[in-house]
């Protein structure tokens, strides 16, 4: 019963659920951002959104954002109703960003176990002063909801609910009151909203019963409310005035009735008789009214809804007022959505799927450990049988791992969702007009991935807003079209994911980058400007603290945007290439893994240490003869295959490996590429090829250049997993 009733899994309900409403918030919002308005279905849309992020925040107590989401929601049920045409698209577009961001740094305040302490009073300033300008002189539509004081905002504490208050003995200052409570239509789970009541009546209450009695394990509950109201016997030593206070009319509550009776009525029970034949004391005299009114209507619109459906192509966008017309948005593309087929989703949570990934990874190892055995290896032993049961057992791991690593995989949607709002409020601030263009944002990536690209690309985006696109007198000048573009790409090749940023903007100034790089003793003093290649000249804008900006703004000039990007991109295995054409605009370009949990790899031997490359990054494997090697006095050493010369790393000698090969033909040469640049790498062997399950190096050991992880062989010796990247630089 009450046990049942767990505040932390209703909390994490909360959250879950709420994330995924504000993200479809903020993603139909900014789809409309450059439309004249709202259309119908987009308004009905947040408007239920807002009503649904109201309801179960004021579940759960958070008053605050109960309150700014009640007056967001009081906005577009006046849109809804009155269908306005005087109303400031983008300053809408605003609001409802801003209500969207406070709710969201107040639910991360929830996550982090802190208080949802945030003050919205400004916000629903706001909103009142923009509702008011919309309503012009009151407005046309009255909306039937009460406005509610502000409460403060009380801890987000549950006691467990009790059926029944057991009260002692009535004294003589006892009341008696008999409450009955009614809800809106669109009102959801009543039950606890009725709740909620009785567990504030009970700091009061000397007796209390209601009904209906189980409001928390009772399905059927909130039903019951919605039909026959909530009724509450209340015994308590305090006037009407302050209950009144205590249950206020609003958010979700339609109608409060309290009315004081004797204490013999009191034992009567819950027969209250018929609410419609009580006095109403309370109402004004047009809400009674209009009370009547709608019941009057009542079996009219009931017969209204058994009409028959309209036939395909009878159906007409009919206004509520007489000569208005619903306004729909401007210019939205058309798009047919293909009907999804029904789907059953249920939230797991991200330690167990991490826990899950590390065991699939232990089993990944105990089956190299048993299938490279060197038990197994005896001559004359008959292993038909053992062979064909280790390749089942080979193809249902790699069935499990697939399956588990779809479920890490996660699309990038969310994330080019929100460059989108970066687009939005940079060029805003900045006066610029911006068109923004998803393109693949469906690619799927580990969620781990996700993690360190967000930041990257946040920099990126906002360099191509801030640097990238000239402003509008600019580009009316060079005869560009006024509105810029800035394009956000994804694609999937040959098991990396590459993420373009690109601009139609000024492009790089090579010179102006020169000449800040001489500044800063970043060039070779032997070297002419002529002789560096453009990519190496758009490589310094990657170097901390290099800006070309002279003056320092909110969103540039302090030189930290690139140097983050590469910083977080390195970290995972990847790379920034930058292409750029002056006067067309530039490309940014990341270059990642897919994920960072069980890789193909190529496993190496050298002296006595093992090594591991990943599969993709390879190009080809060469034996070579001791008359291709090209040796320079300073040390360095090159080799020509095909007529093309190689710069070649000794692995042994890079790492410091004792006992390794020292003549090229006694060993193997591995092509590595990396963007434009080539190198051949030295190994003595080659083991073979298996699975690799990508582990981190411990925190104890100093960062290694060219070195990005570790793992385990099947005969229980360590390999160290090779960084491409970080050989080539």
């Amino acid at each position: 019963m009450a046990e049942e009733f767990n505040t932390d899994s209703m909390l994490d309900m909360y959250l879950f659920e709420n994330e995924q409403l504000l993200e479809q918030l903020q993603d139909m919002v900014l789809d409309q951002k450059d439309a004249d308005c709202f259309d119908e279905d987009s308004i009905n849309e947040i408007f239920r959104t807002m009503h649904t992020i109201k309801g179960s925040s004021g579940i759960m107590m958070f008053d605050n954002i109960t309150a700014i989401s009640h007056k967001l929601e009081d906005v577009f049920y006046y849109l809804r109703e009155a269908h306005p045409d005087n109303v400031p698209h983008l300053e809408l577009v605003e609001h409802v960003l801003d209500v969207q961001d406070f709710i969201s740094g107040e639910m991360e305040k929830i996550k982090n176990g802190e208080q949802p302490d945030g003050d919205p009073q400004d916000m629903i300033a706001d909103l009142d002063r923009f509702l008011a300008q919309i309503k012009g002189d009151g407005g046309d539509a009255k909306d039937t909801k009460t406005e509610t004081k502000q409460k403060p905002v009380p801890a987000n504490v549950h006691e467990e609910p009790k059926q029944f208050y057991i009260a002692p003995v009535a004294s003589s200052a006892s009341r008696f009151y008999r409450i009955y409570m009614t809800f809106f239509p669109e009102t959801e789970m009543a039950n606890i909203h009725a709740y909620k009541t009785v567990y504030a009546l009970k700091e009061i209450a000397e007796d209390l019963l209601y009904s209906p009695e189980d409001l928390i394990t009772d399905e059927g509950s909130a039903d019951k409310i919605m039909a026959n109201g909530f009724k509450i016997l209340l015994q308590a030593q305090c006037d009407k005035a302050k209950l009144q206070e205590m249950i206020k009319v609003g958010y979700d509550v339609q109608k409060v009735d309290i009315n004081e009776c004797s204490a013999d009525e009191f034992v009567q029970g819950f027969d209250f008789g018929r609410q419609e034949e009580w006095i109403d004391l309370e109402s004004s005299v047009e809400d009674i009214e209009k009370r009547k009114q709608e019941k009057e209507e009542k079996p009219e619109k009931e017969a209204e809804a058994a009409k028959p459906a309209m036939a395909p192509g009878d159906f007409v966008i009919q206004s509520k007022e007489p000569g208005k017309q619903k306004k729909l948005a401007k210019d939205k593309p058309a798009r047919e959505k293909p009907k999804a087929e029904k789907t059953a989703f249920i939230s797991v949570s991200v330690d167990k799927m991490n826990q899950l990934m590390e065991l699939i990874g232990e089993l990944v190892i105990s089956e190299s450990v048993v299938l490279q055995n060197p038990d197994l290896r005896v001559p004359g032993l008959n292993l038909s049988n053992f062979n064909k049961a280790a390749a089942q057992l080979s193809k249902i791991s790699t069935d499990l791992q697939n399956v588990i690593m779809s479920m890490r995989m996660v699309p990038l949607t969310n994330t080019f969702q929100k460059m989108n709002r970066i687009v939005f409020d940079v060029s805003r601030k900045l006066g610029k007009e911006i068109e923004f263009e998803m393109v693949g944002e469906h690619t799927e990536v580990d969620k781990n991935i996700i993690e360190h690209i967000s930041d990257p690309l946040m920099h990126l985006v906002r360099n191509a807003v801030d640097h990238g696109i000239e402003s509008n007198e600019e580009r009316k000048a060079s005869g560009k079209t006024e509105k810029g573009r800035v394009t956000l790409s994804a694609k999937t090749e040959a098991g990396k994911v590459w993420i373009s940023v690109e601009d139609n903007g000024a492009g790089l100034d090579r010179e102006k980058i020169l000449s800040k790089a001489r500044k800063k003793g970043l060039l070779d003093d032997n070297k002419p400007d002529s002789a560096y290649k453009d990519k190496e000249v758009y490589q310094f804008i990657t170097l901390p603290g290099f800006s070309t900006n002279e003056q320092v703004t909110e969103y540039s000039g302090r030189g930290v945007g690139m140097d983050v990007v590469v910083k977080n991109i390195q970290e995972i295995g990847g790379s920034l290439e930058i292409e750029s054409s002056p006067g067309l605009g530039s490309i940014m370009s990341l270059k990642i893994p897919l994920t960072l949990a069980i890789i193909d790899g190529i496993v190496m031997e050298t002296g006595n240490a093992s090594f591991v490359l990943e599969t993709g990054m390879i190009q080809e494997f060469v034996r070579v003869k001791e008359d291709m090697m090209i040796h320079e006095p300073e040390g360095n050493e090159y080799i020509m295959i095909r007529g093309e010369c190689y710069s070649v790393i000794r692995l042994g000698k890079w790492y410091g490996i004792a006992e390794c090969a020292e003549n090229v033909e006694d060993g193997v040469m591995l092509i590595l590429e990396e963007g434009e640049k080539k190198v051949c790498l030295f190994v003595d062997k080659l083991v073979g090829e298996q699975e690799i399950v990508v582990k981190p190096i411990p925190s104890y050991i100093k960062k290694v250049k060219g070195l990005s992880g570790c793992t385990q062989l099947g005969d229980g010796s360590i390999a160290l997993i090779l960084d491409v990247p970080g050989l080539v630089d």
